[in-house]
């Protein structure tokens, strides 16, 4: 799940506090506005952040460049 290479962050999103449930809803209409290899940098408190995130990711064919919880940069996926 690490990359060392130099991001490029496409777009940022600090979720803050708000529950996994919430940002996985959110997360998907934002990533659909990236174009295919686009990085978003999110930031999730939510103490399960460190497994749904990854999850989520495996489920939808997009990519968990980094994660360093409450930080993680995801590679949205070829459309």
């Amino acid at each position: 799940m690490s990359d060392k290479r130099d991001i490029v962050v496409a777009d940022e999103w600090d979720a803050g506090h708000m529950g996994c449930g919430e940002v996985i809803i959110l997360l998907r209409m934002r990533m659909q506005k990236l174009e295919e290899g686009e990085v978003l940098k999110l930031t999730a408190y939510d103490p399960g952040a460190p497994v749904d995130l990854p999850a989520w990711c495996r489920m939808t064919g997009r990519r968990m460049v980094r994660a360093d919880h409450p930080f993680y940069w995801i590679e949205e996926k070829s459309k």
